[in-house]
């Protein structure tokens, strides 16, 4: 028996796989691949098959529907980190210290993480984060502004930015990218 759990939840850029152990969310993000694709490719990193729970995450579906409806600006949750350390982690902890709406660099990341050379790992911490949406990642853009890939889905980051510009009343509505 697996103390890793997983569900999936359905939003405006498409489903969410939802993975969770006791300590906090260990991985969040869309996908769409079929399932049992997405669960073997977690479970490769894990180590572990997690197993089904409506629960798995907690509250985490409301605060991403609240998100998605524009009335939620942090994430409340608690993560579990064991699939990212040193660099990737320092990286991703300042990726968290963007604020809502807006955007940096991935040298002004690096600057923030401790390591002002860094831009590179910035962008390898970002397109292998296990935690989208809620660890901010679309929020890091190229030097030149350029929005950057986002796991190769540029308009689901367009979309993540134009939703949060939005909901500060700086642009007008976005639709949807599923």
């Amino acid at each position: 028996m697996t103390d890793i759990t997983f569900r999936v939840h359905p939003s405006p850029v498409g489903r969410i796989l939802i993975v969770a152990s006791p300590a906090g969310l260990v991985s969040l993000h869309p996908f769409d691949e079929p399932l049992d694709a997405e669960l073997a490719r977690v479970a490769t990193a894990l180590h572990a098959l997690p197993a089904p729970d409506d629960g798995a995450g907690g509250d985490i579906d409301r605060q991403l529907d609240e998100y998605f409806d524009g009335r939620r600006r942090e994430f409340a949750v608690e993560l579990d980190w064991r699939l990212v350390s040193g660099f990737r982690r320092a990286a991703l902890e300042a990726v968290r210290d963007i604020p809502y709406g807006e955007t940096a660099g991935y040298g002004e990341v690096a600057i923030s993480a401790g390591s002002p050379g860094a831009a590179r790992a910035v962008g390898t911490a970002c397109a292998t984060t296990p935690f989208s949406i809620v660890v901010p990642v679309h929020r890091v853009v190229r030097s030149d502004g350029s929005l950057g890939e986002y796991g190769g889905h540029p308009e689901i980051k367009r979309y993540l930015l134009d939703l949060e510009r939005e909901a500060l009343g700086l642009l007008a509505p976005a639709a949807s990218v599923a």
